[in-house]
């Protein structure tokens, strides 16, 4: 039986494009008072201005550690508690190792490793404490498929897979639900380079997925009962090959 979800809170990062922003509309739309974090505070007004009052912008660079401790706290000014944490940003690399430039690895590693780690971190005691939450993490297909272009971020998604299983079978029982989420290519900022031409052949051809589609699947993680956890859930375009 599905949960309604009217009423909670929630904070969703990276909700300043892509995936994040469109999980933020669904969220609002349910009537969830919906936390936007990001770093580019021009990107989280515009959100805010379409989103309307159960939309608060919150600027945390995920990439400081300082800021993102201060992130629950600045949550808590506006509400008595956090009932869903999505931690959605992150970043994307290909491409063969042995051209490969380590220093965008390193980004790429600490945004979708080590700010997952510590942004779900920050959030996780005040769940435990309450005794009831929900943490989503956006993963990929490519954390359970070693995906031959793109091996540093296959990694860092492996990574994620096995964070969010071990913490959720240690919160489990305190009443925290954990799981991921893992689509395939999604139209996103992070393919913002591909020639219109190919985006909108790839869109035909069925191998890639729109953004409403991954934030589909994580309201229905969401909404399940509370019973029950959805540890997994992969969604892939139609015709990907892997």
């Amino acid at each position: 039986m599905a949960q309604n979800l009217a009423g909670k809170s929630a904070a969703v990062t990276g909700a300043g494009s892509g995936i994040g922003l469109e999980c933020a509309r669904y969220l609002v739309a349910a009537g969830v008072k919906t936390f936007l974090i990001d770093n580019n505070a021009r990107s989280l007004e515009g959100a805010r201005a379409e989103l309307g009052d159960l939309a608060v912008p919150i600027t945390v660079d995920l990439l400081k550690p300082d800021q993102v401790s201060s992130m629950l706290p600045r949550i808590l000014e506006h509400t008595d508690q956090l009932d869903i944490f999505h931690a959605n940003a992150g970043a994307y690399v290909g491409g063969p190792v042995v051209n490969g430039n380590p220093d965008a690895w390193d980004r790429v590693l600490n945004l979708n490793v080590n700010a997952v780690f510590r942004s779900v971190h920050a959030v996780l005691g005040h769940m435990v404490d309450k005794g009831a939450g929900d943490i989503v993490v956006t993963s990929s297909v490519a954390g359970v498929v070693p995906v031959l272009w793109e091996p540093i971020y296959t990694a860092s998604k492996h990574a994620v897979q096995a964070f969010v299983h071990t913490v959720r079978r240690q919160v489990a029982s305190k009443g925290v639900r954990v799981g991921a989420v893992l689509p395939g290519p999604v139209v996103t900022p992070l393919i913002d380079d591909w020639p219109k031409a190919k985006l909108e052949e790839a869109l035909a051809d069925g191998s890639l997925m729109e953004a409403n589609e991954v934030a589909e699947a994580v309201m229905f993680m969401l909404s399940r009962d509370p019973k029950v956890t959805i540890r997994d859930l992969v969604i892939v375009p139609r015709n990907l090959d892997l």
